[in-house]
């Protein structure tokens, strides 16, 4: 698995939260929080990109993405179920490689591409279950910005 860092181009997992960790650790004083999110956009195929963003609360954030390209997907509660799976297998394996370093309780939120408006509302009880199950915290819109802002620009 790799991710792409706008400034430091491609990256393993590991170098990708070896980076995360020396970015708190350029100011470990400040408040962190860890966030992922994935979103998809359909052409001749589905384009799903995750985002990985280190926000250091106040003070700006990093980011990181991995795009993945998919045959179409057209039925949207598979692409939503899609977009999630992609987010929690990025978390899971981000939470595997923390769980080596000091930094093992880091604050994750799963930010997930649905809301009161529009078609998805009818997945939220059931998203938000299946990642509050997973373990993690979970944001719609319009507060997943982390699918709806970051990762959204790179499925164009």
């Amino acid at each position: 698995m790799y991710f792409i860092s706008p400034t430091k181009g491609r990256l393993s997992l590991k170098e990708t939260v070896m980076d995360i960790i020396s970015y708190i650790e350029e100011d470990p004083e400040a408040r962190y929080k860890l966030i992922i999110g994935t979103d998809s956009q359909e052409k001749n195929n589905t384009c799903f990109v995750t985002a990985i963003i280190i926000h250091r609360i106040g003070k700006g954030a990093r980011y990181y993405y991995r795009k993945r390209i998919m045959s179409l997907v057209k039925n949207l509660r598979q692409r939503v179920y899609i977009e999630t799976s992609l987010s929690l297998e990025a978390v899971n394996s981000i939470k595997n490689e923390l769980a080596r370093t000091n930094y093992k309780d880091m604050d994750v939120e799963v930010h997930v591409d649905i809301g009161q408006n529009g078609d998805t509302r009818e997945l939220i009880k059931e998203v938000v279950g299946w990642v509050m199950g997973s373990g993690f915290r979970v944001k719609i819109k319009p507060q997943a910005y982390g699918a709806t802002k970051v990762a959204d620009r790179f499925t164009k």
